[in-house]
């Protein structure tokens, strides 16, 4: 049990911590809705899996899982980080039987029919242009799995959402329902949901009187406006006159017995009333959010700085001042503060090179920040695009074309600001094994994430110089990327279902080959330009650049042995 409550304190702190967006259609340039997520957790399973689409027969039943992502590894059910779910029940990418197989905590009745979709940490996007982002939030009550009483956490939630619904607000009101009848446990969890259309967020958590249940609530996003989470409930007050709101039948009278909130109170606040706050410490979620809706509209001129982490001073959702296209949304999650007061590529711990990254340890903050046990003594900011992502995706959703071309995975494994966005669009019948594959605990040049990986790592020695060179690849790439997916769409529009299915698994396939393929090659080409702390080339091996000179000055070396004078004796 030693290693499992290790596991939960990791999870709970520092490193489960996910960053999540919408973009609706009137924020954007050609009218797409984009739902993201970064999985900031490389403790959990990395792959993308794909779940088919499948026919049940009367009666049946679908199992729901146990999820490690909840609080921990739960060995009596076989949960554990990796794999994340082993069953024949969803398809191949699940039937791993050299691994124990997963134990139900329960099950619900099936419907004949449900939708293929990608799956990861969490349901990603489904066949009709379903798309789910997530991030994890600090509860009051945080409570375990109880087989048949409480068996949903968010994770199967989304999954089983993908597999039955095409609209989102029908999303929302499935995983209501489910967490009423059925239970929910885990942590507080915050869903995005979108279609081609509109967006919804989603909020859970536990805490009903009788530990059965759940709470949640959800509220749409206006069309034209920019959403972000990171990890901290976003919605507020809750009105039950706001056609635009949805809550469980029962969270005004639990908040009201558990002396959450009072009609007195006025308004219920469902951040104040469920949670406390931002966990880690102050300003961990609401840099981040800030960051996001301030790059996004500039005009709004939002302060970086909060009275606590209650603040209503960051609104909602916010009109972007510029629209924004597939890129614009890939940028903001490969960001690291650069140019503001907080910037993680320079100070003393970024090192000569302006390495952004920090590596945690013991003395680094976990659990609520208004948790009174609990000391600190120093803190890192928080950036979006940390060294400890699992991986990233940008979904886009296109409601003027069909379903399995409309909707787009840009999947990019590992950390946001080194990886490489590879599109995967809704239709297809498959994905490369390369993404299908991957264990963190086991190097291979078979999987895409190790490549990702690879060369992210690679940066540490010379970040400042590696950027630059990754950064070539990501626009040769990506850029072409857009281009290509451009063309294809207009190519399979008009196709026959099963001929524009196979061209855009052959396509999506092809691409992200050759992806894995040029970054293996980008890693060898790096290895050998910045070799001994070089920057070689074949014109001029051995090329001395040294420290750059704001560095080099604060350093010992400016009190180096110059002189035979003296002998410090």
């Amino acid at each position: 049990m030693r290693s499992v409550f290790c596991i939960q304190l990791l999870i709970t702190g520092v490193l489960l911590a996910c960053t999540t967006v919408i973009v609706t259609p009137g924020a954007t340039v050609d009218g797409s809705m984009y739902v993201t997520h970064s999985d900031d957790n490389e403790l959990m399973d990395q792959r993308l899996i794909y779940v088919p689409a499948m026919d049940h027969g009367a009666g049946e039943t679908r199992s729901v899982f146990c999820s490690a992502c909840a609080l921990g590894e739960y060995e009596e059910y076989n949960s554990y980080s990796y794999p994340r779910i082993v069953t024949a029940e969803r398809g191949p990418g699940y039937d791993t039987p050299d691994h124990p197989a997963s134990i139900p905590l329960g099950a619900i009745p099936q419907v004949p029919h449900t939708f293929a979709y990608f799956d990861g940490s969490y349901g990603i996007m489904n066949e009709h242009q379903l798309m789910i982002g997530e991030c994890t939030c600090g509860a009051k009550v945080q409570l375990g799995p109880l087989p048949a009483t409480r068996i949903f956490y968010s994770a199967e939630l989304s999954r089983v959402a993908l597999e039955r619904c095409s609209t989102a607000v029908d999303a929302v009101m499935l995983m209501g329902n489910l967490i009423e009848e059925y239970g929910y446990y885990g942590t507080g969890e915050t869903l995005l949901i979108g279609d081609p259309k509109e967006a919804w967020v989603m909020e859970m958590c536990c805490g009903t009187m009788d530990s059965t249940g759940g709470l949640w609530v959800a509220r749409k996003v206006p069309d034209g406006h920019i959403f972000a989470a990171a990890n901290e409930f976003r919605i507020r007050d809750v009105d039950p006159d706001d056609p635009d709101m949805m809550y469980s039948g029962n969270l005004f009278e639990t908040c009201r017995a558990r002396g959450w909130w009072s009609p007195e109170d006025g308004a219920l606040d469902w951040l104040r009333a469920v949670s406390l706050g931002e966990y880690n410490h102050p300003y961990y979620s609401l840099r981040r959010v800030w960051r996001i809706l301030s790059t996004a509209a500039p005009s709004l001129r939002l302060s970086p700085w909060v009275e606590d982490g209650y603040t209503r001073d960051y609104p909602f959702s916010v009109e972007p001042d510029t629209p924004l296209e597939t890129r614009d949304v890939m940028a903001l999650h490969r960001d690291h503060y650069e140019g503001t007061p907080f910037d993680m590529t320079i100070g003393p711990a970024a090192g000569p090179f302006g390495y952004p990254y920090r590596y945690y340890g013991p003395y680094d903050a976990q659990g609520d920040v208004s948790d009174p046990d609990r000391t600190m003594e120093g803190a890192w900011e928080r950036p979006l695009s940390v060294d400890y992502c699992g991986y990233m995706y940008v979904n886009q959703g296109r409601s003027w074309l069909p379903d399995h071309v409309g909707g787009i995975c840009w999947f990019g494994p590992d950390k946001p600001s080194e990886t490489c966005f590879v599109p995967f669009f809704c239709g297809v019948g498959e994905l490369p094994s390369s993404y299908q594959v991957c264990n963190t605990a086991e190097f291979s040049r078979e999987s895409a994430w190790w490549a990702m990986n690879f060369v992210a790592d690679w940066a540490a020695i010379k970040y400042s110089y590696i950027r630059r060179d990754i950064m070539d690849m990501q626009d040769m790439i990506e850029l072409r990327e857009v281009r290509s997916v451009e063309d294809l769409s207009d190519r399979a529009e008009s196709m026959e279902d099963d001929s524009a299915r196979d061209l855009l698994t052959g396509w999506c396939t092809s691409n992200a080959d050759s992806v894995v393929e040029a970054w293996w090659d980008l890693s060898e080409d790096l290895i050998v330009k910045y070799d001994d702390g070089y920057v070689n080339s074949p014109e001029r091996m051995a090329h001395e650049v040294g420290y750059p000179e704001r560095w080099l000055v604060t350093t010992e070396w400016v009190n180096g042995p110059t002189t035979y004078a003296g002998r410090g004796d």
